[in-house]
């Protein structure tokens, strides 16, 4: 987007509706209009504005798992503005542009593809692609100088999906338990240990005990070809379902949670738990 439009040429396209790209990063730059623009939008930086960057790619996540269709445009827009917000940041800067953002892209995918953008074989499984790109990845990683096996797994990720990714890259090199009777050893051993320091020690080994025991819950994730973050999600909406019909059959009865006892919902959860698997 060239900065040289005047205020009208700006304004047009700005409330074009059907101005696309264009007009999008428009609108960014005259947020950031250090004369004229949103204060808000001005004073912020990648710091502050990678926080969102997140939760908008889990707003995306969230509207695929609950299949809400008519939300994802929008949640897939919120997430596009965050790299807008982010390439027009570095633009001032002078580091980059958004066209070099999505030409960078566009390499990436060209080179990580030969088999649809070259001469190679199309003739692979989904398995054997995966492979590939693996050994591509690395081979970049290599040109990055980042020679250690668990160079460049980014710390800014969830922690669980960020174990899981370390874990698949020590497993590379045979850094691995071979079978997955060993990982479930370990999560005995790690839940004792974690009861242990609980009974014997402080918070700190508590913490540390807990940390070793989901690392290793994310483990068995991997051997079962598991997501462990999609499977807590469905964990956690699960929760929220059977927890709210708690709620609805307590006010049925004129009652909330508080002025129920423990046994009371626990009959309440298995009854929400019976009417599940009798709709399906």
């Amino acid at each position: 987007m060239s900065k040289s439009l005047n205020k009208a040429a700006s304004d047009a396209l700005v409330h074009d509706p059907n101005g696309g790209m264009d007009r999008l990063r428009e609108i960014m730059r005259r947020l950031r209009d250090p004369d004229n623009g949103c204060p808000w939008d001005i004073e912020q930086g990648f710091a502050t504005i990678a926080p969102y960057t997140i939760e908008e790619a889990y707003e995306v996540a969230d509207a695929i798992e609950r299949e809400a269709w008519g939300e994802l445009k929008g949640e897939l827009g919120d997430l596009l503005f965050q790299s807008v917000f982010h390439a027009q940041m570095a633009e001032e800067k002078g580091l980059f542009s958004f066209d070099e953002v999505a030409d960078t892209m566009s390499d990436k995918m060209v080179t990580r593809h030969p088999h649809v953008f070259g001469d190679e074989n199309r003739d692979k499984s989904a398995e054997q692609q995966t492979r590939d790109w693996e050994t591509i990845k690395a081979a970049e990683r290599a040109e990055k100088a980042q020679e250690g096996v668990l160079d460049g797994v980014a710390i800014g990720l969830p922690a669980l999906l960020r174990a899981g990714k370390l874990q698949k890259r020590a497993a590379r090199v045979g850094f691995d338990w071979p079978e997955i009777g060993m990982v479930l050893d370990k999560i005995s051993e790690e839940a004792k240990e974690l009861a242990e320091a609980r009974d014997e020690l402080g918070p700190k080994e508590v913490r540390e005990e807990m940390g070793d025991l989901l690392f290793v819950m994310a483990n068995l994730a991997r051997h079962l070809n598991v997501e462990p973050e999609e499977a807590l999600r469905h964990a956690n909406a699960k929760f929220e379902r059977r927890f709210k019909g708690i709620e609805r059959r307590l006010a049925a009865e004129g009652k909330s949670p508080e002025q129920s006892t423990l046994e009371e919902m626990d009959a309440l959860w298995d009854a929400e738990k019976a009417a599940e698997r009798a709709a399906k």
